[in-house]
């Protein structure tokens, strides 16, 4: 079984209403010897309730190809109602006695769990997490499955999906592009999991939150077309091993990937090769405190085109169209099929700091060729660097992650250090390795790999009580320059529920030197993510705060103590001293 479905609300009755998208007329858009599509139709008008959007949904088989492609398009009129949208994706439901093998990539595959299997296990702290306690497959007994361990960032989930063994048998989702999804490339969200459930998620606030929710208010009108995905499906001779239909979905990834844009959707919003265009240029980055005398090549920035707004804003971004790539080892980079539009050229390079943004809107006309020549990206900085912590790259992954809970494992990640992340209760092995002090960073000889653990969250004091942590990072100063400001870069990967509170060298001060506030609802914490949004502050520290030849500390405090999750992964810190130019 499969089907569309959007979450959404009213603004002033919050309650989030499921809607499968029912179609109510049906239209034969091309039936020949090459080609069927079919267009399932729902529109709205001022004299309904529910939700206001125009529905067009196709589903489109192609001669010689081994599936189907269904893609969408949701229209707002101008004046319409206030609504809010906060998920769009497409369910496939398959048979459990057939398809029990699941591939999220060449790393992540495994023998899943029934419904069943779930239906009588332990519940955990909360819904989708389940220990099995007595499944039907004896290998899974004492494991807990979580949806959320299966999550994929936009730009690694091209392909997943389940095997049948007998007869052997794939059933596929490949995503040819992410064009049409929400958040940009790094953006997490579901794959497939126990049901056995392929997902085509489009658009959600996993991982990210509020933020992404498609608000449309006083009228916003909208159109968007999302897809086509292709529902793929293969098979191989009995007796064969059924792990080669894994390889076979990812050759036809690939030739799906080459295909786009595709030629063959009949919908007039489908932008096509021949109304496309594309962008290159080369990003360098210029900082004198890493290399005095020349630009330094954006090796592996991501660069992408995005609706137009401030730097960053790409990552709470729903409601357009995104194209991303990444530059090469010298920072070339080259955008292709990019739809007609207006657009803001975003950019980050792993290892440095802050988000790049081109000065000017980049307009695209179809089949234009745009080049940019070199870009300068400034990363944020005041000084030469004393010390710092972690690698700035957007996420907590290079810090120290704990074995997980015996009591609580999943198998797949055991051995599989890339994603330790995913396993359940990490949270609360933070209160196993520091039950009475917190954690205690010394600069001169910690490592951030071992002693610095990847989530700053509460302490669990018992009776599902927690309290809030303050964490120490401890250095030496040789000497204290008076003439300016020091700079503390704080780099976050998420937050959730949080309030960061920095004070120095004194931890009973009532007021801190410097607080985020309340911020983000990413919750990647409780749903195995190693980042969620990406935040950076940058804190002006008086030089009278510090001691000259003497140890000093910073408190980073977690204030907000009300639950397991709340609490904030770190993506880099660093102190800088003032800048010689101010002497």
């Amino acid at each position: 079984m499969g089907y569309w479905d959007l979450v959404w609300s009213s603004p002033d009755h919050p309650h989030d209403v499921f809607d499968k998208l029912d179609g109510t007329n049906v239209y034969v858009v091309i039936e020949d010897e090459s080609q069927v599509e079919l267009s399932f139709v729902r529109m709205w008008n001022s004299s309904q309730t529910g939700l206001s959007l125009n529905i067009d949904k196709r589903l489109v088989m192609l001669r010689g190809c081994s599936g189907f492609y269904s893609y969408a398009i949701f229209e707002r009129l101008e004046g319409w109602p206030d609504v809010n949208i906060s998920q769009g994706r497409i369910v496939f439901k398959l048979q459990q006695d057939l398809f029990q093998y699941m591939a999220v990539s060449d790393d992540r595959q495994r023998i899943m769990p029934t419904s069943e299997d779930r239906k009588y296990g332990l519940v955990l702290d909360y819904p989708e997490a389940v220990l099995l306690t007595n499944p039907a497959n004896e290998f899974l007994r004492g494991e807990v499955d979580d949806k959320y361990q299966y999550s994929s960032e936009n730009k690694d989930n091209r392909v997943q999906g389940w095997i049948c063994s007998n007869p052997p048998t794939g059933f596929w989702i490949i995503t040819p592009s992410n064009e049409f999804k929400n958040g940009g490339p790094v953006k997490q969200d579901l794959t497939s999991h126990a049901g056995p459930i392929a997902l085509s998620m489009f658009f959600s606030t996993h991982y990210a939150g509020a933020p992404l929710i498609l608000e449309f208010r006083h009228g916003e009108p909208w159109k968007k077309v999302f897809g086509p995905v292709f529902i793929y499906a293969n098979s191989a001779a009995q007796g064969e091993d059924p792990l080669t239909l894994w390889t076979d979905a990812k050759e036809q990834m690939l030739a799906e990937t080459e295909s786009w844009p595709y030629d063959f959707p009949l919908s007039k919003d489908f932008s096509f090769a021949e109304q496309r265009g594309s962008v290159t240029g080369r990003l360098l980055v210029r900082d004198s405190y890493i290399s005095a005398e020349r630009l330094i090549a954006g090796s592996s920035a991501f660069i992408g085109l995005a609706p137009p707004g401030e730097p960053g804003s790409w990552q709470q971004e729903s409601k357009g169209y995104q194209f991303w790539t990444e530059a090469d080892e010298k920072g070339y980079f080259t955008i292709n099929n990019v739809r007609a539009g207006n657009y803001s050229l975003f950019g980050w390079v792993p290892g440095f700091v802050g988000d790049y943004k081109y000065d000017a809107e980049i307009s695209i006309l179809p089949g234009c060729k745009i080049r940019l020549g070199n870009l300068i990206f400034d990363p944020p900085r005041n000084g030469p660097t004393l010390w710092e912590i972690g690698v700035p790259d957007r996420t907590a992954a290079e810090f120290f992650v704990p074995d997980p809970n015996p009591t609580l494992m999943n198998q797949l990640y055991i051995s599989e250090s890339n994603n330790r992340f995913r396993q359940y209760g990490l949270w609360d092995r933070y209160t196993d390795l520091y039950p009475d002090q917190d954690l205690v960073y010394v600069v001169e000889t910690s490592s951030f790999q071992t002693d610095w653990y990847f989530a700053h969250v509460n302490r669990n004091i018992g009776n599902k009580t927690y309290i809030a942590t303050t964490w120490k990072i401890l250095f030496n100063l040789t000497s204290v320059d008076e003439s300016a400001n020091y700079t503390l870069r704080l780099a976050l990967a998420s937050a959730h529920e949080a309030e960061l509170q920095v004070r120095i060298n004194d931890e009973t001060m009532i007021v801190p030197s410097f607080t985020t506030g309340l911020i983000g609802k990413d919750n990647a914490i409780a749903r195995h993510g190693i980042h969620g949004l990406y935040w950076l502050y940058s804190i002006g520290i008086p030089s009278s705060c510090f001691l000259s030849g003497d140890t000093n500390v910073i408190f980073l405090r977690q204030s907000r103590g009300s639950g397991p999750w709340s609490g904030v992964m770190y993506d880099y810190i660093r102190l800088e001293a003032p800048s010689p130019m101010n002497n």
